[in-house]
């Protein structure tokens, strides 16, 4: 193992106290194969099926802006019970490769002797309040907007319309919309952002590459709403990136996508019950 140690944040924030120990050479090739694997079984894979439906969609006789994305869909709508068990199933096994990434993080090239990996990127409860107050105001920031933009890009004609939550009319509807948005919150933002930035800096990658290329990888995974949700997840995503990086915080952004999510799918399926589209 290389002896050099970079500082985490070099010019972007405080965590200077907490050098990274940056991998060797043979060290390096490993962490990249193994960010590829893991992408490869989590965001990565959502990529390239992202990358197939826009094509499959743009390829249709019906333009872009006349086209339906539906999401958080009933499997088996006749059989409520059974439906519940595939979204909480669901739901769990998006979480898997968060537990996989804190998993890598704690057993290969640790990137901090004296912290475990959660608390190395800020995935901990030590600063509740404030994280909650950030996330917070990282979800106004970026809803408004959003949802703006969402709206100027399916007028423009590239973006579908986003069906956000198309669950029967159950009981167990709005609870079952709000862990999913939060699976997908730790999914993206633990895995594209703590533990991508944290690999991806131990094999001295500048933060700009970093937050860039992470940024663009979340937009891709979107494409397949349209390229509406391709530009609108990059620029979310080199804002919540510039903010790690700051902070080295993940938790803020967790709850900051938690609570857009819950908005969208919660908000969504409860105007479509009153009749009431967007």
């Amino acid at each position: 193992m290389s002896r050099h140690r970079l500082p985490y944040a070099a010019g972007l924030g405080p965590s200077e106290r907490d050098p990274l120990p940056v991998a060797g050479p043979p060290e390096r090739r490993v962490l990249r194969r193994e960010t590829v694997l893991l992408l490869g079984v989590s965001l990565g894979a959502s990529a390239i099926w992202a990358v197939l439906s826009i094509i499959d969609k743009l390829t249709r006789q019906t333009p872009l802006r006349q086209q339906t994305t539906a999401m958080n869909q009933s499997v088996t709508p006749d059989r409520p019970w059974l439906d519940l068990a595939y979204q909480l199933t669901g739901a769990a096994l998006q979480v898997v490769p968060v537990v996989l990434a804190l998993f890598l993080l704690a057993h290969v090239h640790r990137p901090s002797p004296a912290v475990g990996p959660a608390r190395f990127i800020g995935f901990d409860r030590t600063e509740p309040f404030r994280d909650l107050a950030r996330g917070a105001g990282l979800a106004a920031l970026i809803g408004v907007p959003g949802l703006g933009f969402y709206v100027l890009a399916t007028a423009v004609g590239i973006n579908t319309n986003v069906s956000a939550a198309n669950l029967t009319d159950v009981w167990w509807s709005a609870p079952v919309l709000t862990l999913a948005a939060i699976a997908n919150a730790l999914i993206e933002e633990v895995v594209m952002v703590g533990y991508l930035f944290t690999r991806w800096r131990q094999i001295s990658w500048s933060w700009p590459v970093v937050i860039g290329t992470s940024a663009l990888i979340r937009g891709t995974y979107h494409l397949y709403q349209g390229f509406g949700g391709f530009l609108g997840n990059v620029v979310m995503g080199l804002v919540l990136g510039y903010v790690y990086a700051r902070t080295r915080r993940v938790m803020p952004l967790v709850i900051c996508h938690a609570l857009l999510d819950i908005v969208a799918f919660v908000g969504y399926s409860v105007l479509k019950a009153r009749g009431i589209s967007l």
